[in-house]
């Protein structure tokens, strides 16, 4: 078990890069939009163009560090990873949201790539990809938000002793 000081410290890190990721990934959702939306040709490039640095600068550090923020409370806490649902909920989502984003890097690096050659049309280049997977990710993460809130009873029978 984490000593109180500690496990504040942890919980103030898990909450603060949580907060990070969910503002990193509507800053995502933003820069999709506009670029599904925006009439000139310099918008729509440059938003394309931002989705890239700003999956491997924030989405990517930050969910990974969610993750593990998450795994050492669980562990170190008396929620335990897996005695309450809404404990292996939360990881779960953790764990899709974070594959996915890490998968679809290769999209935003090939969007990012059609985005700065000039050669590419705007109509080649529009897509609702970087808005639905945003849209999903924002989705499940205010999902593992309630989640944390909320924390619905129900325990997982066979671990939870």
């Amino acid at each position: 078990m984490l000593r109180p000081a500690l496990r504040r410290l942890v919980l103030v890190l898990h909450v603060g890069v949580s907060v990070g990721w969910l503002g990193a990934v509507a800053a995502s959702l933003a820069l999709g939009v506009t670029g599904l939306v925006a009439t000139g040709p310099g918008v729509v490039r440059g938003a394309y163009l931002l989705l890239e640095p700003v999956g491997w600068a924030l989405l990517v550090p930050l969910s990974v560090a969610g993750l593990a923020t998450g795994l050492v409370l669980s562990l170190g806490t008396r929620w335990g990873l897996l005695r309450h649902y809404w404990v292996l909920f939360k990881l779960l989502i953790n764990l899709v949201a974070t594959g996915v984003l890490l998968l679809y890097m290769r999209t935003l690096s090939a969007v990012a790539a059609m985005a700065g050659d000039p050669a590419t049309s705007l109509d080649d280049l529009r897509t609702p990809s970087p808005v639905v997977h945003a849209a999903g990710a924002l989705v499940l993460l205010v999902v593992a938000l309630a989640l944390s809130v909320y924390k619905p009873r129900g325990r997982i029978l066979i671990l939870a002793s």
